[in-house]
């Protein structure tokens, strides 16, 4: 469905595990997009934002506020699926497959953190590779040779939106084949560095307040969060007028 001019997969978890499944029989490099309303405030001012994701192979709602918009708009997704979720998903796919997984991002030390930790949790897990999101522009072509060279087939990529979307989009042709998912700050919980909020919090969609509560500094960035119900809104009263006008 259309959320603010954005296409989002109606997909649940399973779902979307099996369309990465099926990614990974294809012979390029794939993109995953999680999309929250941040996120999509972003791209309503940002048009190269908004060209990525409708250029993605896959978006997941990964924040309750695209879900609950979607039923506003009358076309109710099947739920959220969360980035960090459906990376657990896909690692505990990973070991069983033997899918090699490289982990992209977080400061330095913090992807060898959650790759033990994940290989000690996770049977038969193979992390090809790791390495830290502090890197310039002319750092790139050596690191995507770093991910080509590990044959890795899931690349968890951990910068935050949108910068991690951005790396995917302007590396993938380069990428052999594999698929790329942004999972923004889920390294930093699976090394113990950040925690994430209870399920309790997340099934009632108020993981956005949890995590103002714990880091204050969101503030301004939170402020896009009424904008987007707002234009949500508007989005429904205008098609409600169209409707009317039809009949």
């Amino acid at each position: 469905m259309e959320i603010l001019g954005l296409t989002v997969d109606c997909v649940d978890m399973a779902g979307a595990v099996r369309r990465v499944r099926g990614m990974l029989e294809g012979g390029r490099a794939w993109q995953v997009v999680t999309l929250n309303s941040e996120m999509a405030m972003m791209a309503q001012r940002d048009r190269g934002l908004a060209a990525i994701i409708s250029g993605a192979d896959l978006v997941v709602p990964d924040g309750a506020g695209v879900v609950w918009a979607s039923r506003v708009l009358g076309q109710p997704l099947p739920g959220r699926v969360a980035g960090f979720d459906l990376m657990q998903e896909l690692v505990a796919c990973a070991g069983r497959e033997g899918w090699p997984v490289f982990l992209l991002g977080a400061a330095p030390g913090v992807a060898e953190e959650a790759a033990a930790r994940l290989e000690e949790r996770v049977p038969g897990l193979r992390i090809a590779g790791t390495h830290h999101g502090f890197f310039g522009d002319a750092d790139e072509p050596a690191l995507v040779e770093e991910i080509n060279a590990s044959g890795a087939r899931l690349v968890f990529v951990a910068m935050g939106a949108p910068r991690q979307d951005r790396w995917i989009a302007r590396n993938r042709a380069r990428l052999r084949p594999s698929v790329c998912i942004g999972v923004g700050g889920s390294l930093d919980v699976l090394a113990g560095r950040a925690t994430r909020a209870p399920k309790w919090v997340g099934d009632m969609g108020l993981e956005w307040l949890y995590r103002l509560v714990r880091e204050p500094r969101r503030f301004v960035r939170m402020l896009a969060l009424p904008g987007f119900v707002l234009r949500v809104l508007v989005v429904k009263l205008a098609k409600r007028h169209d409707n009317q006008d039809k009949e």
